[in-house]
């Protein structure tokens, strides 16, 4: 069976208070996503994974996650994997991109975390 390994960084993010989800989730995709493209070489898939809550079963609680968005930063090589993650966590991103994310993230409660995938082919 074929093994395939895969590399990614996750960013966990959290909308500024007072900015509606649909309002969040649409500029992210038509404002930020183009802004940041061109800073993105090397990147093989670049995922946004909005986040929904939904009640407990047991105390049918349905409150507000500490996150509302988890991006995926997709890579097929691991020197370029740790080259980002190296630039991302001791670099300043550019000002444009800074500046844009200050609009709707709540950048103090921004996570940066990474994994390592290795897939297992079932089908044989």
């Amino acid at each position: 069976m074929a093994e395939k390994t895969y590399w990614k960084i996750l960013l966990l993010m959290k909308r500024k208070p007072g900015i509606s989800m649909e309002a969040f989730r649409d500029y992210y995709e038509n404002n930020h996503v183009p802004l940041c493209r061109p800073y993105m070489s090397g990147i093989a898939r670049y995922f946004r994974r909005y986040l929904e809550p939904q009640p407990h079963a047991e105390s049918g609680t349905n409150e507000e996650l500490p996150y509302d968005v988890v991006t995926e930063m997709w890579f097929d090589d691991e020197e370029t994997y740790k080259g980002t993650l190296q630039y991302i966590t001791t670099t300043v991103m550019p000002d444009e991109v800074v500046q844009d994310e200050l609009r709707f993230f709540h950048r103090p409660t921004m996570r940066i975390a990474t994994v390592v995938e290795r897939e297992t082919d079932m089908s044989g």
